[in-house]
């Protein structure tokens, strides 16, 4: 089992920045990847972003150029730097750690921490 504790939500002003992390903890293997989802109400979750153990990283259009993804040094954290936020951006953010054991893949996800961009 895989254990993940996000923080760093909350409300911000549009245009201003915030920045989540995620921490995981248990069965992680050396192969993986994070990936930070959103959803909004009445939405579908969708991909925000996610950064593989090897370093690639791979962003929503939506997001491109204001948002970056980097995991930390002990490899089992990963960040999300939210830049020049909009109220579109406003979504329960939920991390994600996906990896394949024996040909199957597993995915585990965070509690969700909420994002509000309002003036």
């Amino acid at each position: 089992q895989v254990q993940l504790v996000e923080s760093g939500g909350g409300l911000v002003q549009p245009g201003g920045s915030l920045r989540l992390s995620c921490a995981a903890s248990g069965s992680i293997l050396s192969r993986n990847t994070m990936a930070w989802y959103r959803q909004a109400p009445g939405r579908q979750r969708e991909l925000v972003a996610d950064v593989t153990s090897a370093g690639s990283t791979n962003y929503a259009d939506s997001v491109k150029g204001r948002f970056t993804i980097s995991r930390g040094n002990a490899k089992n954290t990963v960040y999300l730097q939210m830049n020049s936020l909009k109220p579109e951006d406003t979504a329960v953010y939920y991390c994600n750690v996906n990896q394949v054991h024996l040909l199957r893949r597993y995915d585990y996800w965070g509690q969700g921490t909420q994002v509000t961009v309002s003036s």
